[in-house]
């Protein structure tokens, strides 16, 4: 039975394999003005995300990671995914690898639903929970998960599901 190991193999004769790794890293790039006022509400949240939506809110789903130090204040946001007219998969690797490249203390998760409807899907749900638990294993923790239309928004935090 033959072992895997991590990396790729790329040698051809039996005894002389060569590995390749590849480096990733988190890439920082200046985006809009924002006037640095902590993200301490789901209102400020809205109006912060916002931006990152145009008129695509209605067309498919996307997810950002708002990254946050202790005070609430924003150390950096990142598109974790984008889907279809109906769902987008979130995987929790990303979303802690962002957050411990931020060295964040708190995160939010946004996304959007094109349909118009702002309730929270059962498996909006289920990954806000995963989220959150994972993240607590790292002492991060997950704020709020924020749903945007292009008419509200609802802020699982406000509604007493984030307990």
């Amino acid at each position: 039975m033959k072992q895997f190991d991590l990396f790729h193999e790329t040698g051809k004769p039996e005894n002389n394999i060569v590995c390749e790794s590849v480096q990733y890293g988190l890439t920082k790039k200046r985006g809009f003005a924002y006037d640095g006022e902590p993200l301490n509400c789901s209102i400020k949240v809205e109006q912060f995300t916002r931006k990152f939506y145009k008129e695509d809110i209605e067309i498919y789903e996307s997810s950002f990671l708002i990254m946050l130090s202790q005070s609430c204040s924003v150390l950096g946001w990142a598109k974790i995914s984008q889907g279809g007219t109906s769902a987008t998969v979130v995987d929790a690797k990303i979303v802690a690898k962002f957050a411990v490249d931020a060295m964040a203390a708190c995160v939010i998760l946004v996304h959007n639903h094109p349909s118009g409807n702002l309730n929270p899907s059962p498996e909006d749900i289920s990954l806000t929970k995963r989220i959150r638990e994972g993240l607590s294993l790292l002492d991060i923790h997950l704020l709020d998960h924020i749903i945007l239309t292009s008419g509200g928004m609802f802020s699982m935090n406000d509604s007493g599901m984030m307990i």
